[in-house]
């Protein structure tokens, strides 16, 4: 069938993908955050890392450079990027320019916030001259350019973190730790829908790959899917342009995961009006169900046929602290960094994650 994909693993196993040592981590990065409010005496405050950014032309870019700006975990140094519409958009706020060699040779920290098509070549830029990187999403348009990545990475020492928005949200952080202690029972069921509306502007650079919205935006999803459930055994996928326009974007589509014991289910559209409010993720069990929707401002709610763990039988909402996107990302990395603890997502994960992402947009 055109458009559709399935592909298989060989013996696949579902396991929780969060271990102690992740929620740990993720509790950890939690107290991170929270401790960064408190002032410190001047003498307490640990050394400010150096970091500048290789691109700028990524969506999430300019929060990042706002929050690295205003961090106490980094001083800022400046910007490496070619395009004048890009630059003009950050002289707006007072960005730095500086040339690749000068940024690589000045930081400690990369963050590549450039066009996805030059995230594996500007991530191995920063590798090579000894940096740690925190990658923007999607890593690569291929595996092996990431393998490369993690095998520099390892030969090095250096950190790699990839910028997937939703690894230290709270919603996510609640569920995974159901999930992990058994609290939902034996899951059976994970489905999530992530949907945009995306102008006809933007289509293009979607369009560049295979995958379209699924890899561009859906990734989001699948990344939290295959750290939450393990390796999957298959994966079956409808690619389809329903919009309407001339172009060959994928905007329409949705991605089926087979596990040993269990079915997830990724929808992606950017088609979709008032998309935010719908975007959901949920997790069902033989002792009841997760569901985060809206996964921005967060709201979970938790519906169990017996009480487990902290949560009582029958439907409650879950309070959940507030949430900053990349806030938690910026603080384990900084930490890593600084060698308080590794980061909660293992190479090895990482790779696992762009395999499963990568077969599910049929680029491999």
């Amino acid at each position: 069938m055109p458009g559709s994909r399935s592909t298989r693993s060989r013996g696949g196993r579902q396991f929780c993908g969060m271990n102690r040592r992740q929620f740990l981590s993720f509790a950890a990065v939690g107290a991170t955050v929270l401790a960064s409010a408190r002032p410190l005496r001047a003498d307490a405050r640990p050394r400010r890392i150096k970091a500048g950014f290789l691109g700028g032309a990524h969506s999430h870019a300019a929060e990042k450079w706002r929050l690295v700006r205003e961090s106490a975990d980094y001083e800022l140094v400046g910007m490496a990027e070619e395009s004048a519409g890009v630059r003009a958009r950050f002289e707006k706020q007072g960005a730095r320019f500086l040339s690749v060699d000068a940024l690589l040779e000045a930081c400690d920290v990369v963050l590549v916030e450039s066009a996805v098509a030059d995230h594996a070549r500007h991530a191995q830029q920063a590798l090579a001259a000894g940096k740690h990187v925190h990658l923007e999403k999607p890593p690569a348009d291929n595996l092996a350019d990431l393998e490369a990545l993690v095998r520099l990475a390892r030969q090095k020492n250096l950190m790699l973190q990839v910028g997937y928005m939703w690894r230290y949200h709270p919603g996510f952080g609640a569920i995974f730790e159901a999930v992990q202690r058994g609290w939902l029972g034996q899951v059976y069921l994970v489905r999530g829908m992530i949907g945009t509306e995306l102008s006809a502007e933007r289509r293009p650079e979607w369009a560049q790959f295979k995958g379209g919205g699924l890899f561009e935006l859906g990734s989001h999803l699948i990344d939290a899917l295959i750290r939450l459930m393990g390796e999957p055994v298959s994966v079956t996928s409808l690619l389809r342009g329903h919009g309407g326009f001339a172009d060959a974007l994928m905007d329409n589509s949705v991605a089926v995961f087979e596990f040993p014991k269990a079915i997830g289910m990724i929808v992606n559209s950017t088609l979709q009006p008032n998309a935010g409010r719908h975007r959901v993720f949920e997790v069902f069990g033989t002792n009841g169900s997760a569901t985060l929707q809206p996964i921005e401002p967060p709201t979970l709610q938790i519906d169990l046929a017996k009480a487990a763990g902290p949560y009582k039988a029958g439907l409650q909402t879950v309070p959940l602290p507030k949430y900053e996107r990349y806030v938690g990302d910026l603080a384990e990395l900084a930490a890593a960094v600084r060698g308080e603890r590794p980061l909660n997502v293992t190479l090895d994960e990482e790779l696992r994650v762009q395999k499963w992402l990568l077969k599910a947009c049929g680029m491999i």
